[in-house]
């Protein structure tokens, strides 16, 4: 008995492991759903999509609801969308949203745009719905010197026809920053602009920032101008301070130099009293020698000695004159 259960068993085993892969190799079910949706779809199709790596579910359920829309479309384009790398299904959701916006968006287009990295779903609602982007804090300073901020809010569509190779809204919010800097910058005041906030919306409108970018400018609205810095008078201040260090700087050279040329002074006056002591040391050696030799006398030594001591007296009673002080008797 249990040699004619075994093969029977391993016949069932088979059974199940031949239905298992037969329903995974021909999804009936699926193409049961595209029968009732009459969608033109054979077995033969969805087994084809199994040996090319292609996932039926996700090129034959877009298939469906594109029919369903009323947008007929080729499973070639979309298997070869699929092994390209891009989203079938948002493709096919884009194309009928635009198809129901009156929209034209072709097939390849819009799956050049999916393949280029952009939801082109989201563009297409976009283009129909169009979107609002703020600025960030945007800093700038009029011509008084004073800096003002403001915040902008630009209304956007996108451009189906520009989506590939269009630059972002990145780029847009960078180019708006800039127009309002230069509008702000070219106010002669800040009150000026305070009180007439569209004109920065006026002046950036027209210099056409859309230009080369995957959106259309629809309108730029100021939504807030805040009073900031007054840069003017720290400019002002900042180059007293600086001019003040300088002039600092250059009278500390000055003094440098002035202590220097006084060092040098009294370093010669002490050199030449230096020298004065050395002659005056030879004045005794001088005199010891002419007595020696007989060329002065002891009437001429009284007479210098004599000399001398007058030289003193008057030398004394002129610095008692200068000092205001008579010499003591």
């Amino acid at each position: 008995m249990d040699f004619i259960a075994l093969p029977a068993i391993l016949i069932l085993i088979g059974i199940v492991v031949f239905l298992l892969l037969l329903n995974w190799a021909v999804p009936v079910r699926l193409w049961i759903e595209a029968i009732f949706s009459r969608v033109p779809l054979g077995l033969g199709s969805l087994v084809g999509m199994r040996l090319r790596k292609v996932s039926p579910p996700s090129v034959v359920r877009p298939l469906i609801a594109s029919t369903k829309a009323g947008l007929p479309l080729e499973v070639a384009h979309l298997e070869a969308h699929y092994l390209a790398g891009g989203n079938v299904d948002r493709v096919v959701r884009a194309l009928i949203s635009a198809d129901k916006a009156s929209i034209d968006l072709p097939f390849q287009q819009a799956a050049a745009i999916d393949l280029a990295g952009r939801d082109v779903f989201e563009a297409v609602q976009v283009s129909v719905n169009p979107k609002v982007v703020q600025t960030p804090r945007v800093a700038a300073m009029a011509r008084d010197g004073i800096q003002l901020i403001a915040v902008a809010r630009v209304t956007v569509r996108a451009n189906i026809n520009r989506l590939v190779g269009g630059a972002g809204e990145e780029t847009i919010l960078a180019r708006v920053g800039e127009g309002i800097v230069s509008t702000i910058g070219s106010a002669d005041t800040h009150k000026a602009v305070l009180e007439n906030p569209d004109a920065i919306s006026k002046t950036v409108l027209q210099k056409g920032l859309d230009s080369g970018t995957a959106f259309e400018i629809l309108s730029i609205d100021i939504a807030d101008v805040d009073v900031g810095k007054n840069i003017g008078a720290e400019l002002q201040t900042d180059q007293a301070e600086a001019d003040k260090r300088v002039a600092q700087a250059r009278a500390e050279e000055r003094r440098a130099m002035a202590m220097a040329q006084e060092q040098e002074m009294i370093a010669r006056v002490q050199e030449m009293r230096a020298e004065v002591i050395a002659a005056e040391a030879q004045v005794p050696l001088a005199m010891a020698d002419a007595f020696r030799s007989g060329n002065l006398g002891i009437m001429d030594y009284t007479r210098y000695r004599n000399i001398e001591s007058d030289t003193h007296m008057r030398r004394a009673i002129a610095e008692g004159e200068s000092s205001g002080q008579l010499p003591a008797e």
